[in-house]
Formats: C-alpha cells, structure tokens, sequence
C-alpha cells in the first residue's frame, strides 16, 4: 500500500478524444489509488466541462492536433515542460503523436523518468504522400528516437505492424514496446442485437470526416450499389486536418440520394443496432479503429481494409471481409455480398462478438495497462 496517491497524468491532443477512448481507463486508474489529471488542447470548452465533471483536473495546453508551424510546436513544447515542473507527475501517459514525441522530449529535459508513450496509430503522418509530409515523417524519425528512450519509458502499440515498424527502425527497443489491443469497449454496453431484415439493409460508416478514413469510396460504393441498401454516414468533422471531408459535402451527397447523413453521434450503440454492416474503408495510420471494435462487439459484420489496425480486429471470412486499400471495386463487391447474405451476417456478427470478448474488451485494456503502470512504478 503507497503512504499517498502517485500522480498521473494524461496528455492527449484534444479533450474529445479523451473522452471517447481514454475516460474509462483514466476513471479505473483513479479507482486504483492513482491522483489521475488531464492535459490537452484547451479549445473545446464543453468537452472540457465533460472532463471535470467527472472529477478530473484539467491543464489546457497550447497544443494543435495538426500543423507544423515551427514557434507554435515550441511553444507546445515548453509548455509542456513548465506544466511537468509544477505538476511534478510521478508518471506520465501519453498518447497519438504529438503528445508522445513533445511530451517524450519535454520530460528527457527534466521532469517525470516513468512515461508510457501510447501510439494509438500513425495517423496523418505516416499516410499521407505530400513533400510535406515526407518531410516531416523524416524529421519525426529521430525525434520518436529520443522520445521512446529512457530505461523508464514504454512504447504501447495497438497493433503488432506497427510495433514491428518502430523496433525494426530502431526508434524503440523490442523490451520496452508492448501490445494492447485497442481501447476497448465495454461489452455489456455494446452489446448483440437482432438484425432488422423488414427493409433494405443498412451499411454504416462512423468515424472522424477523413478522406483517410474512405469517406469517399463508400460513397463511390453506395453510388454503384443504389437501390440494394441503405448507406448511412454519422460522424464530425476535423476542420483543422488538411484530410477533412466538409459536413456541406456530406449534406450534398445526400441531397442526390447517395447517402443519408447522421451527423455527429453519440448514441452509438443504438446506430449498430440499426444498421445490418459496418463499413470503414480506411486507408488511414489506425491503431485497431474503435467503430470497428464496437461494430464487432454488437455482432454487426464489417468491412474494411486489409490493412494494419483493420485487420487486428476484422479477420477476412470470419467476423468481416478485407479489401485492397482504394480499391473500389473490391469494396462494391464485399459490400453486395454482405447485402445479398443475412445469414452470413449473422455468422460473422456471432463470430466478431466472440473475438471481442477474448481480446478486445474495456476490462482487458484497463488491467494491462494498470499493470503497466504498476510494473513501471516498481522499478523505482
């Protein structure tokens, strides 16, 4: 038993993401004797109030979720420091890029030793093909390298391709870089439901307006396969990301009959329950993507890519079916199959809430990555 509550402190890139991917394991960790406190973007003011009405401090940091304006990147930096100096966390959790890199680098300058650097994906970064970003996925490398060193610190990748990238490059020791799968979902909240087959199926796609994400395939997708479904699109825009797709766009495609669009959501459960498929053609850095984790975990069979995150969780032939990156037709096919197949739904929906179950529940998350934290902390 610790004399008094160890300090640990979250610091992620904007508020809305901490609640939608990190509250529960924050809550837990609090739960478990830890003094939990939030850092991020200060810009969003009700997600904000969400985090400290539920009982945690919040820091707000000069922190932006995209761009590479040299002063603003230092300021982000120094802030960080100044905010580790009068914290004086004694352990330190990162997560997504910007936090790892300047919250690694700004703890090496003199602050907390025990840091857990969560990659949940490569996002932006890694994916995107302008000289721009070529340029700073060079400038990263070495900045990733200081950042994941240290004997106390420990790189958690959601998937093994991309832990396999970083220690196969050098930017982190094979000993400090762990697997832990996703999020996580709460399965007694995301839970199987009966599919609707009264009217055309519905195929879904849910997530952040990235073009990255293959917004724009399934709308090719739904466009081919009109009259066949129902094609529904419910998420929020990204306005500061140079892959954001405009909810004006959205409400376009919509007036032409492609889709039907759901605007921001919350109740996410209750739109699995509707649908009949899960769609996220994605081509983006993902972790393991949590629509797909949740879509799995209410027995919906999905679609999506053959790419590293997807595949961590959709498994071809089995709870779901992988597709080429960009490949449209590919996508046009699985998706009339699945149309076409309410028993093969049913089949894959039983068989992706058992995958869930036996690797990709909240419980799960949450005692690994307390573990992880206490494992740290051990080692004085």
């Amino acid at each position: 038993m610790r004399d008094k509550a160890l300090r640990l402190l979250y610091v992620v890139n904007i508020p809305r993401f901490f609640l939608s991917h990190r509250l529960p394991l924050a809550l837990a960790a609090r739960d478990a004797g830890f003094d939990v406190q939030v850092a991020a973007s200060g810009s969003d003011r009700a997600a904000r109030r969400r985090i400290t009405e539920s009982g945690l401090p919040f820091h707000p940091l000069p922190l932006r979720q995209h761009g590479m304006n040299p002063l603003l990147e230092l300021r982000t930096l120094l802030a960080l420091r100044a905010l580790y100096r009068d914290l004086k966390p004694d352990l330190l959790h990162h997560v997504s890029v910007k936090p790892v890199i300047y919250g690694g680098i700004a703890a090496r300058l003199g602050g907390p030793r025990h840091i857990v650097q969560a990659l949940s994906g490569l996002g932006y970064l890694f994916v995107n093909r302008s000289a721009k970003a070529k340029l700073a996925n060079r400038l990263s490398l070495p900045a990733f390298k200081l950042a994941l060193s240290g004997e106390s610190t420990r790189a958690v990748f959601q998937n093994p391709d991309d832990l396999q990238r970083f220690v196969e490059r050098g930017l982190v020791a094979r000993h400090k870089a762990l697997l832990i799968r996703g999020s996580g979902v709460d399965a007694d909240v995301f839970r199987p439901s009966p599919e609707s087959l009264t009217e055309l199926p519905v195929a879904l796609f849910a997530g952040r307006l990235l073009r990255q994400k293959g917004i724009g395939d399934f709308i090719e997708a739904a466009r081919r396969l009109r009259g066949l479904a129902r094609f529904q699109v419910a998420g929020y825009e990204e306005t500061t990301s140079p892959l954001n797709v405009s909810t004006a766009q959205l409400k376009a495609w919509e007036a032409k009959g492609v889709i039907e669009w759901l605007g921001a959501r919350e109740d996410m459960p209750a739109l699995y329950a509707q649908s009949n498929i899960v769609c996220l053609p994605s081509t983006y850095g993902e972790g393991v993507p949590k629509v797909l984790i949740e879509a799995a975990s209410c027995a919906r069979a999905c679609v999506t890519t053959d790419t590293p995150g997807c595949r961590e969780i959709v498994r071809h032939g089995v709870n779901g079916l992988l597709v080429p990156p960009q490949d449209i037709s590919a996508l046009t096919s699985a998706l009339r199959h699945l149309i076409g197949n309410p028993a093969e739904r049913a089949r894959m929906g039983a068989a992706g809430r058992q995958i869930v179950l036996e690797g990709f529940t909240l419980r799960q998350v949450v005692d690994e990555t307390i573990a992880l934290y206490n494992n740290l902390l051990e080692k004085g």
